[in-house]
Parts: structure tokens; C-alpha cells; sequence
């Protein structure tokens, strides 16, 4: 459902290291800050006209205390001088906490129906940035790409810090 993915780089060495320490902590070193500018400003993602945070559910967010993928959305949306929204697209499901070793359907299954589009009209006709920490099979990002297409999304550009091998 999305239009094309790019991350920063393979989810090993300092990227890995980065993204660990961002589940801990609400920060982003800034090499992977100038990474993930240099990344979007490539077409197809300098299209893009909202960038909106894969959300957490709003009881992995009370745990965490923060959302990851909005710390990231906050760095690229201010480099890039675009609107981010963290209110369109909400998580409707929780997942389990650890999906490591899951095969790719049983991922999928995870995520089906787990997003859902609040505001519509703020989404309708727009090029999204969808970001997020981690690209591993790309069903998080398919869900919630799924579900701003059918709110009326016209492109679903993705960024993430890293993505699996």
C-alpha cells in the first residue's frame, strides 16, 4: 500500500545502537538526524507533504513515556519545514510486546485492523512521510499505510532509521 520505503541505512553497528538507545530515551544523535534529512530530501520522499509517527497504543505509550517513531517524525518535520501530525492515524490494537522471530504472517496478523484514521480531512489528498524506528517485514508500515489510503491519502512515503537485512 505505500508508494516507496527508505531508511538511513541496515539496522546494525551505530544504526542499531541508535535505534535501542531511542526506545530507551526520547533522543536521536545527530549523524542519524543529518542521515535521515539527507534521506527524505531524495525523491520520491521530497514529495511528501505531512509526516506522520506510526503511533504507539495508548498503553505502550503510558509505559514507554514517549513514542519513538514521534521523536523522529518531530526531527524530520523541523528540517524539512512540513506539518507533522500526530493525531490523524491512531493504534486501535495492541500487538504483542516482542514480535522478534516472527515469520512475516504472523506479523501481518499482529497488525491487521490495528490503525485506524481519526481526522480524514486532514490526510485526504496529502503525500504522507510515515516514519517509524525499524523496517523489518514492513507489516506495521502496511497497516497503517493501508488505513490512510483508504482515508483518502494520495502517496505513503516511508522513513524509517534503519531496516533489516
Amino acid at each position: 500500500m505505500f508508494t516507496a520505503a527508505r531508511a538511513a541505512g541496515i539496522y546494525e553497528a551505530a544504526l542499531r545502537e541508535s535505534v535501542l538507545l531511542l526506545k530507551r530515551q526520547p533522543y536521536l544523535p545527530r549523524q542519524v538526524e543529518r542521515l535521515l534529512t539527507e534521506v527524505v530530501r531524495r525523491q520520491p520522499l521530497s514529495r511528501s507533504t505531512r509526516v506522520i509517527p506510526v503511533p504507539l497504543h495508548p498503553k505502550r505509550l503510558k509505559t514507554r513515556g514517549f513514542n519513538q517513531a514521534s521523536i523522529i517524525g518531530q526531527t524530520v518535520s523541523k528540517a524539512l519545514k512540513l506539518p507533522l501530525d500526530e493525531v490523524s492515524l491512531v493504534r486501535v490494537s495492541t500487538t504483542e510486546k516482542y514480535r522478534a522471530g516472527m515469520d512475516n504472517k504472523g506479523r501481518r496478523d499482529t497488525v491487521a485492523g490495528a490503525f485506524r484514521v481519526v481526522h480524514p480531512r486532514l490526510v485526504a489528498g496529502e503525500d504522507i512521510l510515515l516514519v517509524d524506528d525499524v523496517f523489518t517485514t514492513g507489516a506495521t508500515i502496511s497497516a497503517c499505510a493501508e488505513a490512510l489510503v483508504a482515508a483518502g491519502a494520495g502517496n505513503v512515503f516511508v522513513l524509517t532509521v534503519a531496516r533489516a537485512r
